[in-house]
């Protein structure tokens, strides 16, 4: 039988024929006029669409027409996050039940709906009878990511109405998406972990009247236990994952996706494919990588000794030598990125009743040392500063998280993002995108099979 997973030599050939027939290179780009990966030449992204679910604010306009950088700034329905995360931590509640009504109906939900809509969640959170048992269990995969986007595709065959896309049909599937998203998550984490790893399996049930952040924590842990300040800082991460300007990969494919009419599953299942992706959703298990590799190489305590272990990451002499510090920096803000200002002062809280102390002040000194180490290594057209994946690596990790589970954490969160995304395009858009690109290919002519 074939071994379908090796590269032969026929294989090797082809892929040199490939290469070698490319002949597109950057310039190409410049010469066309083409705005590689939909940004100008400041990394503006190009404007593709419309939408009210979320906005990102990095720059203000002077009364001159020019612009400035700002201390970045997330809005969620007109809402800045700030606020909100604000809100609900004075009440002492969690928040991100409260933020996935914001995104998907536009409107803050008073007590009476927001206990509702949690009801309603928490009788979504189940699977089909055998589900867990017959695609997850006895189906067990290396990916977590490929493992939730196998089994959102498979809930498409357990849907009486999978393809009706009037908007009460996609809420409705969009809600049971949200609220089995860390059932399929965690149990598929624990097929690998028995299956591949050969650790005990354990599956408990989510618990009703717990939310979707410590449902995460029950499910995951073999005694079921979490702390209410581990619950707080999880759901805090959810909500600023939940939804980032509409402008990012996996939201991009989402509207992509279903402009061209098809179902809800598939549409899932194509922006989970784009937050797989290491450029998107992974980038924060490179942060907490970097940071093991730094600990194992260099004395921590130093700054001299961490200011010249980043100028080698910039250098390429370090850790995966691709030239990055990963966690620094983002395609929208400069001076700040609000989500990560937000996450640093959870984060010390955490640190400190989990006795991370000393990795917290490690983390503070490298988002301290890189903006003006990178500026001083690299030509900048903005600022540059700590994003949302510098700290949510670490608070995973506080948390006693999987770093297998980290980009799944993310699409439970996106999710509601993707979902209110998803409508709005079925509701607004009415046409299929459809890009244009630019041929650099010279007209051949075919030769017969002889002439060859």
């Amino acid at each position: 039988m074939r071994n379908y997973s090796e590269i032969t030599p026929y294989i090797s050939e082809l892929a040199k024929i490939s290469s070698e027939n490319n002949h597109i290179v950057p310039q190409m780009y410049v010469d066309h006029k083409v705005n590689r990966g939909l940004r100008d030449v400041n990394g503006n992204g190009v404007i593709t669409g419309l939408t009210e679910i979320s906005k990102i604010k990095a720059k203000e306009k002077l009364a001159d027409g020019s612009e400035i950088s700002c201390e970045g700034q997330l809005y969620y329905r007109g809402i800045n996050i700030r606020d909100i995360v604000a809100g609900f931590l004075k009440d002492k509640r969690l928040g991100f039940e409260e933020t996935v009504y914001l995104l998907l109906f536009s409107q803050l939900p008073n007590r009476a709906e927001l206990e509702r809509f949690e009801q309603e969640l928490s009788e979504f959170r189940t699977l089909p009878t055998s589900f867990v048992r017959d695609i997850i269990l006895k189906a067990p995969g290396k990916d977590m990511m490929n493992i939730l986007s196998r089994s959102v595709l498979t809930l498409y065959a357990y849907d009486d109405n999978p393809d009706d896309i009037s908007i009460a049909n996609v809420l409705r599937q969009c809600l049971q998406l949200i609220a089995v998203f860390p059932l399929l998550s965690v149990y598929g984490y624990q097929s690998y972990q028995h299956y591949h790893m050969g650790k005990s399996l354990f599956i408990h049930l989510p618990k009703p009247g717990l939310s979707t952040a410590q449902n995460i924590l029950h499910l995951l842990r073999e005694d079921g236990k979490f702390t209410s300040l581990e619950a707080k800082v999880l759901d805090l991460a959810l909500v600023l994952h939940a939804e980032h300007g509409g402008g990012n990969n996996s939201t991009f494919t989402t509207h992509v996706v279903t402009s061209s009419g098809t179902d809800t599953y598939s549409a899932i299942a194509a922006a989970l494919g784009s937050l797989k992706g290491p450029r998107h959703g992974g980038a924060n298990i490179k942060v907490v990588r970097m940071f093991e590799d730094m600990k194992k190489n260099i004395n921590t305590e130093d700054r001299s000794e961490i200011a010249n272990y980043l100028t080698r990451l910039l250098d390429k002499q370090a850790f995966d030598k691709a030239g990055l510090i990963y966690g620094m920096g983002h395609a929208v803000y400069s001076l700040s990125d609000p989500r990560a200002d937000i996450l640093m002062s959870c984060a010390k809280d955490l640190a400190i009743e989990k006795g991370f102390e000393k990795d917290y002040l490690l983390y503070e000194t490298v988002a301290e040392l890189a903006p003006e180490i990178i500026s001083s290594k690299r030509k900048m057209y903005k600022g540059v500063s700590a994003n949302v994946d510098f700290y949510s690596g670490l608070i995973y990790q506080m948390l006693e998280l999987p770093c297998e589970l980290y980009t799944p954490i993310f699409a439970i969160a996106r999710i509601a993002g993707w979902s209110a995304h998803r409508i709005e395009e079925i509701q607004n858009a009415g046409k299929i995108i459809r890009p244009s690109y630019v041929s650099v290919n010279s007209e051949k002519e075919y030769r017969s099979l002889d002439e060859r």
